[in-house]
């Protein structure tokens, strides 16, 4: 990243995000990257996701911290009329709304998608939520774990060993995050043709289903569910871990001439014509035969030596590494994708445009630390604000 602050892509934006946890703050992450003033509405008891820890800086734990940079804190009761007051003030030059609460929430509050519609036509107003507003499940919360199970995820995930195993990574979370980026960019495309706004939403489940790849497509062929293979691909051979002299590296071979000049550089070029291995559906028929093959001739390497060169053959090979290895892989100091401004440290937008360029403008905030700042931009006196703050409409400290 440049540490000149050349206005991003989103620059002009303006988003008011009454989102917490995970998905939704991931999202408005992408677009304050980019220049977006996202101003992030708590609720008194704040996200709860500062609490979220070890570990803290000050009070608020490295999971709040890793989602929240490049973002305005304002803590705004929403529950009161004086909050929703507010809130409709801010909506007045807001480009887009994102919030996660129940599907029903905004209506019992009167604020509805249809009374934002009537009174602000331009505003692009996305809701992230676990299951939508109808169908059996409807209004259900949702949770990343549990999508995964109910996706099929958990049930593909893992090996006869282990049994089915949930992903390591809040997958579904981080992925309904980026369809609502990617639906809030089509919104905004969309209305620079017909001047209007709408409303979206992006639920966990259908993300969940969405993102099954390969195994619902393999499922509607021929209609099989999935069997746990571990590390290994259920459509591709070679595509797992294998062990050498020194670390575990990954092989993952995509065609019948890659696999050839996988054996060639090797040192075992018959294994590229042998009948058993020839084809991808012959490897797929005897991937253990195949793995021995693999595992005998791997043995003999070193992983870092054997990967460069097989990378440099144009061979996908990558040594498997601790997340303290990656992050300080040459490769990644060199490509600027770990970036800090006083005491934070994260890691970079990997959506790097040419001329408009992301940037760290600002550390996550603090709880309401820009409630004052953020109340003035929108017209209110210092007597106001003090007024707002007395009554617990603005709140400056979380209410625990």
């Amino acid at each position: 990243m440049t540490p000149q602050f050349a206005p991003g892509a989103m620059a002009g934006l303006r988003v008011i995000d009454l989102t917490r946890v995970l998905g939704g703050p991931y999202c408005t992450q992408i677009l304050a990257d980019h220049g977006a003033d996202v101003i992030k509405v708590e609720p008194p008891a704040g996200d709860e996701v500062r609490d979220w820890g070890p570990p803290f800086h000050d009070e608020d734990a490295a999971y709040f911290v890793g989602i929240n940079r490049n973002k305005r804190s304002i803590g705004l009761d929403l529950a009161s009329e004086g909050g929703r007051v507010v809130l409709l003030k801010m909506l007045e030059t807001a480009d887009v709304l994102i919030e996660n609460f129940k599907p029903g929430t905004l209506e019992k509050w009167g604020i509805g998608s249809d009374v934002l519609r009537e009174k602000f036509p331009k505003l692009v107003h996305c809701r992230i939520c676990g299951f939508g507003a109808d169908g059996p499940r409807g209004g259900n919360p949702g949770y990343d774990a549990i999508i995964q199970a109910m996706t099929g995820m958990i049930a593909a995930t893992g090996s006869p060993e282990s049994g089915p195993m949930r992903i390591g990574v809040p997958l579904v979370d981080i992925t309904t995050g980026l369809y609502a980026a990617i639906g809030i960019l089509m919104a905004l495309s969309e209305r620079q043709r017909s001047g209007l706004g709408q409303f979206l939403e992006v639920t966990l489940y259908e993300t969940g289903l969405a993102i099954m790849h390969p195994h619902t497509a393999n499922y509607f062929m021929h209609g099989k569910p999935p069997s746990l293979t571990g590390n290994e691909h259920p459509n591709l051979v070679p595509y797992a871990i294998f062990p050498t002299r020194t670390d575990d590296i990954f092989i993952g071979v995509g065609n019948d001439g890659t696999f050839r000049k996988l054996a060639k550089e090797i040192g075992r070029p018959e294994l590229g014509t042998d009948p058993r291995f020839a084809r991808n559906r012959d490897r797929v028929a005897n991937r253990e035969a195949l793995r021995a093959e693999l595992a005998a001739v791997f043995s003999q390497f070193e992983a870092e030596p054997l990967c460069d060169r097989l990378l440099a053959a144009g061979l996908p090979a990558g040594p498997v590494q601790k997340i303290d290895q990656a992050l300080t892989n040459p490769h990644t100091l060199h490509r600027g994708d770990v970036i800090e401004k006083d005491w934070y440290k994260g890691v970079a937008s990997p959506i790097r445009l040419e001329r408009t360029k992301p940037s760290l403008r600002a550390t996550p905030p603090k709880f309401s630390q820009h409630a004052a700042e953020v109340l003035g931009e929108f017209g209110y006196s210092a007597t106001e604000i003090e007024a707002l703050q007395a009554a617990g409409t603005v709140c400056t400290q979380r209410k625990r």
